[in-house]
């Protein structure tokens, strides 16, 4: 951090207060946000802040996109889907044709595209070579059957990387992705919005594709097969940009927790005089601290282009568990009040739950860690 990034932190926090957080529960009762929120998000430079300007970012780096999914979290806010457009949009920057670029991410930097990553299916999670979409070129034509499931900006997506096989006979080599503008095709259909756990305002959709089609320039790269490939190298940001998000919300409820027992007395005294209390949160302190400097240093990582597979998966496993569990323990400080959903430690609980699951489960973190052995 350095003072033009507090500056650009101060900027986010105003933003996220007065046009996110003052919104919440408008937006958990229709189950997505409001349109025009990506439109001032896009005009504010926060939707694409680490992209280069010559594509329509606002050509800052990875430390100004960690401000922006702190602030989110601190916030209490899971409903900005931005996280998964800025992941799509990596995609593009980094997997992408110099067409490709030219087109998408201005659009997706302006808010006036929405973007998604549509890789889950009902029979396909975490193993994503099981996935059963397919693309069958036509000509100058690529034709797309299938569903996707757990869509996350599923709803009001403009454009959505597309996980498909395009060869299903090539395992890993067969599965490409393919760029679907959803506003414009024939034969998609937008499921309805899923109701979940927690994080309400967040448009978690089925998506259905019956033969859609796409020309082939919308094959991302446009080297058919490299689809498994483009997915590896992107997860690091996408499991460093989750932990972020736990990282900032481990710190969210621990504040919530000490403001909370300060004020709240039982037996004439308040709970935080109690030694249960105290050591219980000085426990939860020392680890959020320790997790504080490894998050820190994945960040540096990822600036310098240094963050790999392994220490993202490390930092994904390691912040979404602890998240949890230092959740679980502050909401029980609560007492009955932290299983009424108008405290925010109880719409915390809810919404961290996920953090486990997407992205890679923690038992496919493990996994991927075990193989560095």
């Amino acid at each position: 951090m350095d003072s033009d990034l507090e500056m650009y932190r101060d900027s986010v926090r105003r933003f996220v207060q007065t046009e996110i957080a003052a919104h919440d529960e408008k937006w958990a009762k229709q189950q997505h946000v409001d349109r025009n929120l990506w439109n001032k998000a896009g005009e504010l430079g926060i939707l694409l802040a680490d992209v280069p300007d010559e594509f329509g970012g606002s050509g800052g780096n990875f430390a100004h996109m960690a401000i922006l999914f702190e602030e989110l979290a601190y916030a209490g806010d899971r409903a900005f889907g931005a996280h998964v457009h800025a992941i799509a949009a990596h995609y593009i920057l980094n997997q992408g044709t110099d067409a490709q670029k030219a087109k998408y991410l201005p659009l997706l930097a302006s808010g006036e595209m929405i973007g998604a990553i549509a890789m889950s299916e009902p029979g396909a999670g975490s193993d994503l070579q099981g996935i059963r979409t397919r693309a069958v070129r036509d000509g100058d034509d690529y034709v797309i059957s299938g569903s996707k499931i757990f869509i996350s900006n599923g709803y009001l997506a403009d454009l959505i990387v597309v996980v498909t096989k395009t060869d299903p006979e090539a395992g890993a080599k067969g599965i490409s992705l393919i760029m679907v503008e959803a506003k414009e095709v024939k034969g998609f259909k937008v499921g309805r919005i899923l109701e979940k756990l927690g994080q309400k305002g967040q448009d978690t959709c089925e998506l259905f594709f019956d033969e859609v089609r796409v020309p082939v320039e919308n094959l991302l790269g446009g080297i058919e097969g490299k689809g498994f490939a483009h997915l590896m190298s992107e997860l690091p940001y996408e499991r460093l940009m989750l932990g972020i998000g736990a990282m900032a919300s481990i710190e969210r409820a621990i504040d919530l927790t000490v403001t909370y027992t300060k004020e709240r007395k039982a037996f004439g005294k308040p709970l935080l005089e109690m030694q249960n209390t105290r050591f219980k949160l000085a426990d939860a302190k020392a680890q959020a601290v320790m997790a504080r400097a490894f998050v820190d240093e994945c960040i540096q990582r990822m600036i310098d282009n240094e963050l790999d597979t392994v220490t993202a998966s490390i930092v994904k496993l390691n912040l979404s568990e602890l998240e949890c569990t230092i959740i679980d323990e502050c909401l029980q400080f609560f007492g009955g009040y932290g299983y009424m959903l108008e405290y925010p430690i109880t719409q915390m609980y809810a919404d961290a739950r996920v953090q486990r699951i997407y992205g890679g489960a923690s038992e496919i973190m493990k996994e991927i860690i075990a193989r560095s052995l």
